[in-house]
């Protein structure tokens, strides 16, 4: 998979490629990459996108982790960001937001369930399994995008 580089306005639309053996991926696996993919170069189709299935054992079991994670994917748009403290008050308990720290060190699939949409309540980014670098970037693609839209 290799996603866009940067492009001024104006730029017909990039194309994101999926690298070889794509043939051979499952339809689960056809349907993440179609997501991912819409996600770096049509950010609004991935609402018309079927979710990618969750078979995580992580995201079938009934904790407070899986409800932070479901909450985060449902109610956290792309382009906005949440507080830790925030998430814990839509996951229904305003004094866990250490707790949704660790749910979101255990999500399993970063950006599908976007993680990096969670920041501290002083606006600092906080931290990210994939680097404070890549969460900076995330953030800022997203904004960026969401200002295309609006455009």
């Amino acid at each position: 998979f290799s996603p866009p580089l940067s492009r001024s306005r104006g730029e017909s639309p990039a194309t994101c490629e999926v690298c070889e053996g794509a043939e051979e991926l499952t339809e689960a696996l056809k349907q993440c990459t179609a997501w991912l993919c819409a996600y770096f170069c049509e950010p609004a189709r991935t609402r018309s996108l079927p979710v990618p299935a969750f078979h995580h054992p992580l995201l079938q079991q009934d904790s407070f982790t899986r409800q932070v994670l479901w909450t985060l994917w449902r109610d956290v748009k792309f382009g906005e960001a949440v507080s830790y403290k925030q998430l814990a008050d839509l996951a229904g308990n305003s004094r866990a937001a250490r707790a949704v720290g660790g749910a979101m060190r255990s999500n399993p699939i970063p950006i599908i369930i976007p993680c990096h949409r969670v920041i501290c309540s002083s606006g600092q980014t906080g931290n990210y399994g994939g680097g404070n670098l890549m969460k900076e970037w995330l953030l800022s693609h997203e904004k960026l995008q969401k200002e295309k839209l609006a455009y």
